[in-house]
């Protein structure tokens, strides 16, 4: 739990904002020190708030607030710089990302190392690039700090090393197991598993099987709700 005393110059990120009365903010915001902490930004929509201008997402923070409830109160915000703001694709994937957080992570539980994972997943995203594999790795990243490890180097069933010529159904309890047929469920090869133990995407086919079996395994854990931006995205690439 998070200690519920004033807090100085805290590092954090704001994952997402909503309007609150006439001229506040409702801030969802991740902390380094203190995980998910929701708070009130009051007056910042103001014309003359100092807030104004500030409260961004995808930008690093340094957040000062109080309060003794669950909601806290916002009181001091500054930028603190070296991260490009976001455009096209890569804004998108950062909505992604966001989005990700505020439906997996519990409120109040501190994730030091994952923090660190965001920020540089942010820092990798690029406008006009592929920017698969930042996502691929941070979504492992985001599992295992959930508790939810993948594995990827040992046959679950047989507990026989993964074998890069063999195809293997992934279970969401278990791990790979191999299997010889099609299926329903999403096939991998044993070289995509060994590459994304590796974080290597180099391989179109292994992009593409990761990309499946991620976007399932993260379905599970959500129990099957749907992604806003996932849907958002589709919805661009189809226009």
């Amino acid at each position: 739990m998070v200690e519920r005393t004033r807090q100085e110059s805290r590092e954090a990120f704001i994952l997402h904002g909503y309007p609150y009365r006439e001229t506040s903010l409702l801030l969802e915001t991740f902390t380094r020190t203190f995980g998910r902490v929701s708070m009130v930004a009051r007056g910042a929509r103001s014309p003359r708030s100092p807030l104004r201008g500030v409260l961004l997402a995808f930008q690093p923070l340094a957040l000062s607030w109080f309060g003794k409830g669950e909601l806290r109160t916002l009181a001091r915000a500054e930028w603190v710089g070296g991260q490009p703001l976001l455009h096209g694709e890569a804004l998108m994937c950062g909505f992604y990302l966001n989005e990700l957080l505020l439906r997996l992570l519990p409120r109040e539980d501190p994730h030091d190392a994952l923090f660190t994972r965001y920020w540089e997943t942010l820092r990798r995203l690029v406008p006009h690039g592929n920017s698969a594999p930042a996502l691929r790795s941070f979504e492992r990243a985001l599992l295992k700090e959930l508790g939810y490890a993948m594995a990827l180097e040992r046959d679950g069933a047989s507990g026989r090393a993964i074998d890069p010529a063999k195809t293997y159904r992934y279970d969401p309890e278990r791990g790979p197991i191999e299997v010889e047929d099609a299926g329903p469920e999403p096939r991998v090869s044993g070289r995509a598993l060994l590459d994304m133990g590796r974080d290597d995407y180099a391989d179109p086919q292994t992009q593409q099987q990761a990309k499946a079996l991620m976007r399932t395994l993260i379905n599970h854990r959500l129990d099957y709700q749907p992604l806003k931006s996932r849907q958002i995205f589709r919805d661009l690439l189809a226009l």
